[in-house]
């Protein structure tokens, strides 16, 4: 029998402050591992939408220079402009 048991942040936080420093350190090493594996699939799946619309752009991402890169993003990111690099 799987029992759920519902924790607001701040009970966890409780909770994590009742703990010897060796497991809230424990802990810590956990979450921070499993924040890192996401930010590097959230990187994967970035990387491959900017190579999309560069392709899409007729342009070759790792052909890009580091400034006409950064002028390509910018140029995303302020839609009022239109991209012609």
């Amino acid at each position: 029998m799987n029992l759920t048991l519902e924790l607001t942040t701040e009970q966890v936080i409780d909770f994590l402050q009742q703990m010897p420093p060796e497991e809230k350190l424990t802990v810590l090493k956990a979450l921070a591992k499993e924040a890192r594996a996401g930010r590097a699939e959230q990187m994967k799946y970035a990387e491959s939408k900017v190579r999309q619309l560069c392709a899409e752009r007729g342009l070759d991402w790792d052909a890009m220079s580091e400034d006409e890169r950064l002028y390509f993003i910018d140029d995303i990111v302020h839609e009022d402009r239109e991209c012609n690099r």
